[in-house]
């Protein structure tokens, strides 16, 4: 007896499904809005290709120095001698006009001024002035260009960083080497655009994969963080029993597979994986080339200190930073913490400056001697800075700075930044910001700017609104470029 085919459009090629017809004609208008409501995504990755940029850019890569705890600007930076003058005194109302404070210093009942115990003198012919604790990085002084102005509304370490990466303090939005990946796309197909590294055993506040996320923009622009381990990448090597050839044949018959799906219906998650599976393929070879320091001469491993040949070190990532550099990534993050000094302040942060400086220091150097210190971005800063005034006990060797989002200092050097320059100017007891405030949103705006990019123009369709880096807000800060 013969059977009518199934409603399944799988019995017989050349017959149409009541399910198919529905869903191509009539219900395929509904499908497709219904599918923009839940997965945007679905409709918008299909122009996800490089945007490009909007005029001549002055940097082609970044380098983010990320400082995780929020480094005190007054101990390195923003030298403040009122401080000094007036230590162990309460600090005025008229200073702190009120202003929020953290859960850890809401109970104080006094806030005592902490002066600074380290020497400032002034550097190169810009005649910036900077610490002691700071002896390698005051030789660039005129080579950098401090913003000592910086502001932000998050007092708290994690909604702090998140702003500082993303514009927004709460998760789920594109990273900023996310937007650059997603609007600039990469210079070199054997590496991802995007990279981060992070210091081994370092402590302090933690680190999560949110910090380099891509957030509602597709996942092949997330961060790839290199380890410190044996395989940089997590898989990167073939199981035992595994070889070269079979693992590329097992990649081409997923593709196949893959793309048989996407002719049917497309599927941005199955594009996205394809890429990725292609990528990690290609970082087989590609990966280990990079981080192998071998060739590297005795001098430059010198320049960066005795710290570089030990895998997962500052020194060693800042020295992996510039070989990526080299390759053509165009955002490199590293990210190294333990500068959140609430006790103990003055030797916590001689210990950290004695860890960064003269790896910092280096791989401005080593740039500038390239020739690629010009069209390489160079950042350096944490999410927010502390207060003037002593959190919880002071004696007389030691105290702690509790976090301070009013003004904070970063700096910036290279591509297209105007050099020996310091923008912005806080009050005597560096508590409130008195000329030419930079929010993190302008910061951003800057940024995109030197890298040919309109921060106003770089959007990504989410949800229904065009979401972007600066949100609705920022300003590129004209006085500080080159």
């Amino acid at each position: 007896m013969n059977h009518s085919p199934l409603c399944t459009g799988f019995d017989d090629e050349s017959l149409i499904s009541r399910r198919k017809f529905l869903n191509t004609f009539a219900m395929g208008l509904g499908g497709i809005a219904l599918a923009d409501m839940m997965n945007p995504l679905s409709l918008s990755a299909a122009s996800d290709t490089p945007i490009g940029t909007h005029f001549a850019p002055k940097a082609k890569r970044v380098i983010y120095l990320f400082q995780s705890g929020g480094p005190s600007q007054i101990e390195l930076f923003d030298h403040k001698p009122v401080l000094q003058k007036q230590h162990g005194e309460e600090l005025p109302d008229s200073v702190r006009k009120g202003q929020r404070l953290t859960g850890m210093s809401t109970n104080q009942a006094s806030f005592p001024l902490a002066g600074c115990p380290f020497e400032f003198k002034q550097h190169g012919d810009s005649g910036a002035t900077i610490s002691e604790l700071m002896p390698h990085l005051s030789e660039l002084a005129d080579d950098l260009c401090f913003i000592k102005s910086m502001y932000t509304e998050a007092i708290n370490h994690g909604p702090g960083v998140m702003m500082m990466q993303t514009g927004s303090q709460f998760p789920g939005r594109p990273t900023m080497g996310s937007w650059l990946s997603h609007g600039l796309g990469s210079m070199n197909s054997n590496l991802p655009s995007y990279v981060v590294l992070t210091t081994k055993n370092k402590g302090g506040q933690p680190l999560g994969a949110r910090y380099w996320g891509s957030g509602f923009l597709p996942s092949r622009h997330d961060g790839v963080r290199f380890r410190s381990d044996k395989d940089a990448v997590l898989y990167l090597n073939n199981p035992d029993g595994v070889s070269k050839k079979g693992r590329y044949a097992t990649i081409k018959h997923l593709e196949e597979l893959h793309q048989h799906q996407i002719e049917k219906q497309s599927d941005p998650v199955l594009e996205n994986q394809i890429q990725q599976y292609e990528m990690a393929f290609r970082l087989q070879t590609s990966v280990p080339e990079v981080t192998d320091i071998s060739g590297e001469s005795e001098a430059t491993l010198k320049l960066y200190g005795e710290d570089v040949t030990t895998p997962g070190t500052y020194a060693a990532n800042c020295l992996q930073a510039r070989r990526l550099a080299e390759k053509g990534v165009r955002f490199i993050q590293l990210f190294h913490p333990g500068w959140d000094g609430h006790a103990g302040l003055p030797g916590q942060i001689k210990k950290q400056s004695k860890e960064t400086d003269q790896p910092t220091a280096a791989l401005l150097k080593d740039l500038k001697s390239r020739g690629m210190l010009e069209d390489t971005l160079v950042i350096w800063g944490g999410e927010f800075g502390r207060t003037n005034y002593c959190q919880g006990k002071m004696t007389k060797k030691s105290f702690g700075r509790d976090h301070h989002p009013r003004c904070f200092t970063k700096w910036i050097a290279g591509g297209g930044v105007k050099p020996g320059t310091s923008y912005g100017m806080t009050d005597d007891y560096g508590y409130n910001i008195v000329q030419d405030g930079v929010h993190v949103h302008d910061f951003h705006a800057t940024l995109l700017h030197l890298l040919g990019i309109d921060h106003k123009r770089l959007t990504y369709k989410h949800q229904g609104r065009h979401f972007r880096l600066t949100d609705v807000h920022g300003k590129v800060v004209k006085k500080i470029l080159a």
